[in-house]
């Protein structure tokens, strides 16, 4: 019976690589010239993936996270796994810290809307749950590609990537 299974997982490579590329260009740019502005990749573990942006004041800040993001998106890596929600912390003295979380694997109630979705769109095609992804099976492959077309077409907002598919 065929199956595909619905993750979120970003391409770890290539966010170090955007990481490090976007560390270089703030060591040589003018404009960073002895500050203490620099973006990290905190821990690497596959539950608490987290980035750092530091800098003097806030302006820095969103000048490191634009830089962070267009190094991303050149790198092929969706901006969409990240959280920019969390707040702005003050370090001591004029540095500030803003970290960063990197979303990986659906949540319980991503997965919740996720298997609903599937069941109201009256398809033949079964959704559960696994852990932090959800597997999607059906009879038909046809049917299959238009659960695909439909998770995307509902929920822009989630990066999700379609692994695993089998005949």
């Amino acid at each position: 019976m065929p199956s595909f299974d619905v993750v979120i997982e970003p391409d770890l490579v290539e966010l170090r690589n955007a990481v490090d590329q976007a560390g270089r260009e703030i060591a040589t740019r003018f404009d960073f010239k002895g500050t203490s502005a620099a973006v990290e990749l905190a821990s690497a573990t596959p539950s608490t993936r987290e980035l750092l942006l530091l800098g003097d004041s806030d302006f820095q800040l969103d000048q490191v996270r634009d830089l962070l993001l267009a190094r991303l998106a050149r790198r092929g890596v969706d901006i969409r796994f990240l959280d920019l929600s969390a707040a702005r912390q003050k370090i001591g003295g004029d540095r500030m810290r803003w970290p960063v979380a990197v979303r990986s694997g659906i949540d319980a109630d991503s997965a919740r809307r996720i298997v609903a979705a599937v069941k109201a769109s009256r398809r033949k095609v079964q959704a559960v749950v696994q852990g932090d992804t959800v597997r999607v099976t059906g009879a038909q492959r046809d049917d299959l590609q238009r659960t695909i077309a439909l998770l995307r077409s509902e929920h822009p907002e989630w990066p999700l990537a379609f692994r695993n598919f089998r005949d």
